[in-house]
């Protein structure tokens, strides 16, 4: 199929024929945002969207807050001559009314199209952004990229298997956490709120790889609490233990911190564990919990941290 699809391609080159749809929706891996993409473009292994098999031209797709759609719109309905650059203009998608627009730029030294569009996904906007040189227009031509943004399409959920399958690791256990979200290459939310606007009010488990992190066992003490510091929406926050500890038979640290939660101003305990691997990198786990639930919440955060697993 992959050598199928080079060929149309340079059918298409040959020929000046605007290339054809690929199939059905297929949705950027991790993200709630599909479309039926151009043949010769596929899901990208570097970044959330698709791209051809030499990376000229890319379609980025993202997730921005549900206000972001509002903006645009206003914009789109507004008369005023003081808007800056091309108005966005209205394209039905399959998930409804987008706002797209076109306009020549520069990449380099080389002239680009850009496209752009953002539709309404209630809770959250989806946005996708391509890019095409101009030596590769006659086939992703402004009419067969306007074609293609029309078949934008807005899932509620990404099924937590596939959410799951993006990780550098393997979770094993997941403690009844009712939401699961990635937030970027190699991080995933795990959360007790049943949507993304109560989140601080609920017990959460965050986990990231990281790096730059000492690797002398003498530094690492230090590090674990000042990363600490840095753990955002807390306030009154002071440190009540931490510790070296073995986790699945690695080194790690344990720090422990009793805090007040800038946004819901409940008190929360939190818990950073850092697991050390090769090098200087670092698994590590953020929970926080309101502090009345700590007793309770604590071993679930524990049962997900024992079943992280190498890939």
């Amino acid at each position: 199929m992959k050598y199928l699809a080079q060929l149309m391609v340079t059918l298409c080159l040959l020929t000046g024929v605007a290339p054809a749809f690929a199939g059905g929706t297929i949705y950027a891996p991790g993200t709630r945002i599909g479309l039926v993409p151009l043949i010769g473009l596929s899901p990208s292994k570097t970044f959330p969207g698709f791209e051809t098999d030499d990376h000229a031209v890319k379609v980025v797709v993202a997730e921005l807050p549900a206000a972001a759609f509002r903006d645009v719109e206003t914009v789109a309905k507004s008369d005023s001559s003081s808007i800056k650059g091309p108005k966005p203009q209205g394209l039905e998608t399959a998930s409804g009314q987008g706002y797209f627009i076109v306009e020549t730029a520069k990449n380099g030294n080389d002239n680009v199209r850009r496209y752009s569009m953002v539709v309404s996904g209630d809770t959250f906007s989806g946005y996708v952004a391509a890019q095409v040189p101009e030596n590769v227009e006659k086939i992703y031509s402004d009419e067969a990229m306007k074609k293609m943004f029309a078949t934008v399409a807005l899932r509620k959920e990404v099924p937590v298997e596939e959410q799951l399958d993006l990780l550098p690791f393997k979770l094993t256990e997941l403690s009844s956490f009712k939401t699961i979200r990635t937030l970027g290459p190699g991080a995933i939310l795990l959360s007790d709120a049943e949507t993304g606007h109560d989140i601080d009010s609920k017990a959460f488990l965050i986990i990231n790889p990281i790096g730059s992190v000492p690797e002398q066992q003498d530094d690492r003490g230090r590090f674990a609490r000042d990363i600490a510091t840095t753990i955002p929406n807390l306030r009154e926050a002071h440190i009540t233990m931490s510790e070296p500890i073995r986790i699945n038979g690695s080194p790690g640290f344990e720090t422990r911190i009793d805090a007040t939660n800038s946004q819901t101003k409940t008190p929360v305990t939190v818990v950073q564990w850092l697991v050390f691997g090769g090098g200087n990198t670092a698994m590590r786990l953020i929970g926080s919990t309101p502090r009345d639930g700590w007793a309770t919440v604590f071993p679930r955060f524990r049962a997900v941290r024992d079943g992280i697993r190498p890939r």
